[in-house]
């Protein structure tokens, strides 16, 4: 199997698993969905994860039956799985990292979509990473009162294809033009009037970042203005979510900088909190590929361990006159505050 032969499987699975778990959260309850699986290594199970992930290994072992692969992803004893199972790792040609559903806790609530993320890279065994990538897919998980989903494809290629899709339930009396889900990330040159944030939609630190956030806003747009917003900001709690936005044109700047956070919080005596993981970045590609601008907190390159154990922080600019006028402001208040 090619990488593309692999992609279209995936990209077939996502929209067929948008469809099952949209329906299902029709038929459960918030507490059912919400209901605590198990406590994972990285992150905690919920029931409504397990709908995703159930269904993702029944579906990946019949495509691995023509060729083994390795499945990287939250929720697998030891993060990695070769399918079908038992056969040899040697054989493996491909390593797919995913993740089942990004924005487990803002579905399971019937508050905001979440997405099945998944990426494809050549397997080069501990030394394979997020930059090896050669093919991704990003599909949106809809609420049950969504009619419809965005899906973002980007080939072995290069290539990159944006779709809108009819829930299959009402695919007999809804028409949507594809057009609608272009991609076009903002070429606004300024934050004013625009969504820009640092993320801090758990607790773990939220007091430091909300100062970073205020500092690094008044800093690039000025000191606020009595009666006035100027600048907005969207807690969005998933990644793909966030990277979507940004493609979009809906956000001009996003910043996850939570790994940084491991010093200041240990010498508080508290615990670090969550961080964003490689399998929540895997689809960072896409983002790229429309326009988006993805650095690391260093305004480096983007890059990491393709597992599931990493910490990433990540920064993202609509365009580069905004990484231009903002990644300055924002690496020098992370030096002087010695997080970087």
């Amino acid at each position: 199997m090619d990488a593309n032969e692999i992609l279209k499987r995936l990209a077939t699975l996502h929209l067929e698993l948008a469809n099952e778990i949209a329906s299902e959260a029709g038929r459960c309850s918030s507490s059912e969905l919400s209901a605590v699986a198990f406590d994972g290594e990285g992150d905690t199970i919920y029931f409504l994860d397990r709908i995703g992930e159930d269904r993702l290994i029944d579906a990946l072992s019949d495509l691995a039956a023509k060729e083994p692969i390795l499945l990287v992803a939250e929720g697998i004893s030891g993060g990695e799985l070769v399918l079908p199972r038992g056969a040899d790792r040697d054989g493996v040609r491909w390593r797919i990292i995913m993740d089942p559903i990004d924005g487990t806790r803002g579905l399971m609530y019937q508050k905001r979509p979440a997405w099945i993320l998944s990426a494809i890279a050549p397997e080069r065994g501990e030394e394979t990473r997020l930059s090896h990538i050669v093919a991704a897919v990003q599909t949106e998980i809809p609420l049950h009162k969504q009619f419809c989903f965005d899906q973002i494809v980007g080939d072995a290629q290069g290539g990159l294809v944006s779709r809108r899709h009819v829930r299959r339930e009402y695919c007999d009396v809804i028409d949507v033009d594809p057009l609608s889900c272009s991609l076009k990330p903002s070429r606004a040159t300024g934050l004013e009037h625009g969504f820009a944030q640092i993320s801090r939609f758990i607790p773990g630190g939220r007091d430091i970042l909300a100062s970073l956030d205020e500092e690094l806003i008044e800093a690039v747009v000025g000191p606020p203005v009595a009666g006035k917003a100027l600048v907005f900001e969207d807690q969005y709690l998933s990644t793909g979510g966030q990277l979507y936005e940004l493609m979009m044109g809906h956000d001009r700047f996003i910043a996850d900088l939570r790994p940084l956070l491991a010093g200041p919080l240990a010498e508080r005596g508290q615990a670090h909190s969550l961080c964003c993981k490689p399998y929540d970045l895997c689809t960072a590609v896409l983002a790229q590929r429309a326009g988006v601008i993805i650095s690391d907190a260093r305004g480096q390159k983007l890059d990491g361990p393709l597992d599931v154990r990493a910490d990433l922080a990540w920064v993202g600019y609509a365009n580069a006159s905004l990484r231009a006028k903002i990644e300055p402001v924002l690496i020098s208040i992370l030096s002087r505050r010695g997080l970087i």
